[in-house]
């Protein structure tokens, strides 16, 4: 009985939409121009522990539309989950926080994007799939450069 305690534990408790906004400020006169719009796509992944247990996983997308340098819409949306890891070692954690869970919420998010950006009277921006793992190793190789070329700094206290 006490091994079966320690089995490594990783279940999904909840995913919900967070937070979610569309902007159009220049909507009606923008929606006549007949140009594309220039799409710019930005996403990002947070974590955090928010009980013994529980891990709260953000995926972030902000979808910026423009013509020349007015906003067509602007849409920033936040989906999130809730899981329960644990008896999981230290080592494996992050990845399963910025990969595994990443991958789970990510579905849910493209879908609200794509259902709030048509509400607003535009086709839908479908978002590309995501290569998680890519993006994780990426980020980690980044933040490895970062710390070898800036070693930490003394501080200094007035």
């Amino acid at each position: 009985m006490a091994e079966a305690s320690l089995d490594p534990i990783f279940q999904i408790q909840r995913v919900y939409l967070k937070d979610l906004s569309l902007e159009q400020p220049n909507s009606p006169e923008i929606l006549l121009n007949q140009e594309q719009p220039g799409v710019d796509i930005q996403l990002g992944v947070e974590a955090k522990p928010v009980a013994d247990g529980l891990f709260e996983v953000t995926v972030t997308a902000t979808i910026h539309a423009k013509i020349a340098d007015k906003t067509v819409f602007l849409v920033e949306a936040k989906q999130a989950g809730i899981f329960e890891i644990r008896n999981i070692s230290g080592e494996q954690m992050a990845p399963l926080m910025g990969i595994a869970c990443p991958q789970i919420v990510y579905p849910y998010l493209r879908g609200n994007v794509a259902d709030v950006i048509q509400r607003g009277g535009f086709p839908p921006v479908h978002l590309a799939e995501i290569n998680f793992q890519a993006m994780y190793e990426q980020q980690q190789a980044e933040a490895a450069a970062a710390a070898v070329a800036t070693p930490a700094a003394p501080q200094i206290i007035v």
